[in-house]
């Protein structure tokens, strides 16, 4: 069995869809701001292998709460690590482009130096230094742009405020790769079966989608497959000021993936799917 924590979150809605079999806890079974609690729900489970698809994603609140997003994104994940490392079990954490600094336009490397701008971050890098530290068989996955049917998500804001006005502005100097949740579900998956043979391929990994977008025009994107005519203005970061600070290059490099028989997906295919999934089209 595998053990997943998360269950109304986009990636953990999908890992559900796609491993029916799983056992997937939400925050009443198993809440990350306990972490010795975590640790003890994967002692008295005894999975083949844990993934974590939960966490404290609220970047811009974060920065008042940094407290609370360490012990979730930070103190939890290194708690489920040693668990399953004592267990001979291994994890998958799912991390985030925003542990690096953004600087520059070259897709960032697993193995570059980070330096996260924000309080979000800086909890997620923690969670990463936890899960190396712990000693046991793992992959960090770190990934971007989230976007799916489920959950509140940048798709599914462009569809609600492009279906009522003539345009928006949106933020065109932040690069990155947009990524289907689905995609990446599949991907812990894999990740949790091979490493169960071959704890030699722990790691950290990128996993994004392709090709990189800013996020206007991955807002043109969602308006030409939805069928709006809503018009998409171009803005810089500076315009659009927020409590965190953001990278403004979010680009990942996605090599070593084939270590798993993985590659990087292609956006634009899941767009259309999950715009019908969204207005119930079968």
């Amino acid at each position: 069995m595998i053990l997943v924590f998360g269950q109304s979150g986009q990636v953990a809605r999908d890992l559900a869809a796609l491993a029916p079999d799983a056992l997937c806890l939400g925050r009443d079974a198993a809440d990350l701001a306990d972490p010795a609690a975590c640790a003890a729900v994967i002692r008295a489970h005894a999975p083949r292998a844990v993934i974590n698809a939960a966490a404290y994603t609220a970047v811009d609140r974060a920065e008042g709460e940094e407290g609370l997003a360490t012990t979730i994104n930070g103190a939890a994940p290194a708690a489920m690590a040693t668990a399953c490392a004592a267990l001979g079990v291994p994890l998958v954490q799912i991390s985030t482009d925003y542990v690096f600094d953004g600087i520059g336009q070259i897709p960032f490397l697993p193995d570059d130096p980070t330096g996260p701008l924000n309080a979000y971050g800086r909890s997620k890098l923690c969670g990463e230094v936890g899960v190396r530290a712990a000693g046991g068989a793992y992959a960090i996955l770190r990934t971007s742009w989230v976007f799916s049917e489920h959950g509140s998500n940048f798709v599914k804001t462009m569809l609600r405020l492009g279906a009522s006005r003539d345009s928006l502005q949106v933020v065109a100097d932040q690069i990155g790769g947009p990524t289907p949740a689905r995609a990446i579900a599949a991907a812990c998956l894999r990740m949790a079966e091979v490493l169960q043979d071959a704890p030699s391929h722990s790691g950290t990994y990128h996993f994004a989608g392709a090709p990189h977008s800013s996020w206007a025009g991955f807002a043109r994107a969602i308006m030409a497959k939805a069928g709006l005519a809503c018009r998409i203005e171009d803005i810089a970061t500076a315009d659009y000021p927020t409590a965190a600070r953001r990278p403004l290059n979010s680009r990942l490099n996605c090599a070593g993936l084939d270590r798993f028989g993985l590659s990087q997906p292609d956006w634009r295919l899941e767009l259309g799917a999950v715009i019908d999934a969204m207005r119930g089209k079968p």
